[in-house]
């Protein structure tokens, strides 16, 4: 089975494909969307062992000459020298303006790829071939490329879109338990702050979910990237709605720039960011406790932590403080209006909402 959307962004829409067993199509969804014939193949090594032939036999027999550049996995390695490597190759191999970059593996793969395609010759095509379920619902879709900085995540970036999405949800076959409960979280935020219906959805279709049936994961990664793509239409570059997105991130974030990038993993960091949301749009009207249980129980049932690590309150301040979304030195978050809705607001007096908020979790200096 496959369902196909669209990213409507006029010359530079493009299509998703989504489906179970639909990676042998990728090279016809090429040539649908008149890709340059030769690509270089962005992955890891871990990937590069489950998917370098099944992709390389996809393109050459739609006629495209590929070759592949494999950088470090991890997310520790999402840095401006991992990125040099990815350019070291392309100039030694003498791709041009006519070639394009397909980025095959997760979202550091996937944003470092985009990058390198922003920025390569001031802008070369490039495909998302998303493995994993966090850059299946999230990174591959949208646009946002980026590097991290030691002192912020994806401080170092471009907005570029790509060509083409091709989703095969039977890469999820391989990928590590923890991995698939951290892309959750992304597809979690969904329903939280745009569709309820979709949120309820995902707590009555748990188990399906987690024994990874195909008719249930293409339909939950569908609606996820439905609602990317709505919220990308409208606003591409993130100057209004498009920031109701960081759901979650702007703690979250904080919590991965202090574990150490690759520690803990993003979706990981996200539920617990989406916790922290929860909590203060309850401290500020905007949600019930209600809310807040309904949401930590349906992270916690798909195996994330709902628990913040033992840094102090002023580690997560500064950390915060840091942020991209931070604004003429004003917090801002992404708030829950109940479940199903969300708006973002100006945080003016983080200190004494957040001591409130922490004191609850164990370890967490308050003072």
């Amino acid at each position: 089975m496959m369902e196909r959307l669209d990213v409507g962004l006029g010359d530079r829409s493009y299509p998703i494909w989504v489906g179970d067993g639909i990676m042998h199509r990728l090279g016809e969804a090429l040539v649908e969307v008149e890709f340059p014939r030769r690509v270089a193949v962005v992955t890891n090594p871990t990937v590069s062992g489950f998917y370098r032939e099944p992709v390389l036999a996809a393109l050459e027999s739609a006629g495209f000459q590929a070759t592949v550049i494999e950088i470090p996995d991890g997310e520790q390695y999402k840095t401006l020298q991992t990125l040099e490597l990815i350019y070291d190759a392309l100039i030694r191999d003498g791709f041009d303006r006519y070639s394009g970059l397909l980025a095959l593996g997760g979202g550091v793969v996937g944003d470092i790829t985009g990058f390198a395609a922003a920025t390569y010759l001031r802008g070369v095509p490039f495909v998302q071939v998303p493995t994993t379920l966090l850059s299946q619902v999230d990174s591959s879709v949208g646009g946002k490329t980026a590097v991290n900085h030691p002192l912020g995540k994806n401080m170092i970036g471009a907005f570029y879109q790509p060509r083409h999405v091709h989703i095969d949800v039977a890469t999820l076959r391989t990928l590590p338990r923890r991995e698939f409960a951290a892309g959750m979280a992304e597809v979690i935020k969904y329903g939280v702050i745009r569709d309820r219906d979709f949120f309820c959805w995902l707590g009555e279709q748990k188990d399906q979910l987690l024994d990874l049936v195909p008719d249930t994961l293409v339909q939950a990664v569908k609606r996820s990237c439905q609602i990317k793509a709505n919220v990308v239409e409208i606003d591409e570059k993130e100057s209004s709605l498009r920031a109701i997105l960081n759901y979650g991130h702007t703690f979250g974030h904080a919590v991965e720039t202090l574990a150490g990038y690759g520690v803990v993993c993003h979706g990981e960091a996200v539920a617990i960011g989406m916790v922290i949301a929860a909590e203060l749009s309850t401290q500020l009207g905007f949600a019930t406790e209600k809310d807040v249980a309904a949401i930590r129980t349906l992270i916690t049932a798909f195996g994330l932590s709902a628990t913040p690590p033992a840094h102090s309150l002023d580690d997560y301040l500064a950390a915060m403080g840091r942020d991209k979304k931070v604004k003429d030195g004003m917090l801002r978050f992404v708030l829950n209006h109940g479940i199903g809705d969300c708006s973002v607001h100006d945080i003016r007096s983080p200190e004494s909402l957040f001591a409130r908020i922490l004191s609850q979790f164990p370890g967490i200096q308050v003072k």
